[in-house]
C-alpha cells in the first residue's frame, strides 16, 4: 500500500522543483491534494502545478513571484533549490564557484524564507522545510563550501524555529546523504562509487524517499516537530 498524506486544501511553494528532490516532492504533494507552485531558475513543466521562473539569489525575482502567487494561502514552503559545485580540494576551489554555492544554498534559502514568512505569520501558521545535507552535519572533504552552506542551513533552521514557534510556524530540515540524482552523478563515477561503498545500505538514496519524509513533515502527523534535523543517509550518519 502506498504511503499517503492528507494535504487537501493546503498550498505550497517548492523551490528547485524542475528536477530531483524538488520535482519528486512537488509531485508527491500534488498527489496528496496539495496545491503546488513550482519555483525554479529553469523552466519547469510540472503537470498540475503552477510554475514560475525564479532565481532565488535575486530578491526582486522572489518579490515578483510572490506578487503573481495566486493561492489565497501559503501553507508550506519547501526550500529545496541548491547548487553542489565540483568535488575538489578547497585550496583549488575557484572562489567564484564557492561564492555561488553560498549564494544559492544559504542566502537563497534565507531570502525566500524572509519573503514568505510574513504571509504565514499573518494567516496563523505554516510549515517550512529546508533541504540541507548530511555534509552540513559532518563535513565532507572535497565539497567543503557545500558542507559549510549546508551547516548554515541547519543552524538557520534551528534558530528560526525558536523565533517563530509562537506563530504556529514549524521549521524543520531534511539532510540527505548521497542521492541518485543528476547533481550527485555529475560528481563523476569514482566519487559516486566511493559514496556507495561508504553506505551501510550499499546504495544511493532516491529523491522519492526524501519526498516522503518532507510530505510527512507537512502533514498533521507531524505536530510536535520544529527545529529538528532529519538525516536520510542509509546509515552513513554518525550522530
Amino acid at each position: 500500500m502506498p504511503n499517503t498524506y492528507d494535504l487537501r486544501g493546503r498550498s505550497a511553494v517548492v523551490t528547485g522543483a524542475a528536477r530531483g528532490v524538488g520535482r519528486a516532492t512537488a509531485e508527491l504533494l500534488l498527489a496528496n491534494g496539495c496545491s503546488v507552485t513550482a519555483w525554479d531558475a529553469n523552466s519547469c513543466d510540472l503537470p498540475g502545478a503552477a510554475s514560475t521562473r525564479v532565481d532565488i539569489t535575486d530578491a526582486a525575482q522572489i518579490a515578483a513571484a510572490l506578487a503573481r502567487y495566486s493561492s489565497e494561502r501559503l501553507d508550506i514552503l519547501i526550500n529545496n533549490a541548491g547548487y553542489l559545485g565540483p568535488a575538489t580540494e578547497f585550496s583549488a576551489h575557484a572562489s567564484d564557484d564557492w561564492r555561488r554555492i553560498i549564494e544559492v544554498n544559504l542566502r537563497g534559502t534565507m531570502q525566500v524564507t524572509q519573503a514568505v514568512l510574513p504571509i504565514m505569520v499573518r494567516q496563523g501558521g505554516g510549515r517550512i522545510i529546508n533541504l540541507g545535507s548530511l555534509a552540513g552535519k559532518e563535513g565532507v572533504s572535497g565539497i567543503t563550501a557545500y558542507s559549510a552552506a549546508s551547516g548554515g542551513i541547519i543552524s538557520f533552521t534551528k534558530a528560526l524555529s525558536r523565533e517563530v514557534a509562537k506563530h504556529n510556524v514549524f521549521v524543520n530540515c531534511v539532510a540527505p546523504g548521497p542521492l541518485d540524482t543528476e547533481m550527485i552523478r555529475n560528481l563523476g563515477a569514482d566519487v559516486v562509487a566511493r559514496m556507495v561503498s561508504d553506505s551501510p545500505l550499499g546504495r544511493l538514496g532516491s529523491a522519492s524517499e526524501v519526498a516522503h519524509l518532507v510530505a510527512w513533515l507537512c502533514s498533521d502527523a507531524s505536530r510536535f516537530n520544529t527545529g529538528a534535523v532529519f538525516d536520510m543517509s542509509g546509515g552513513r550518519a554518525r550522530y
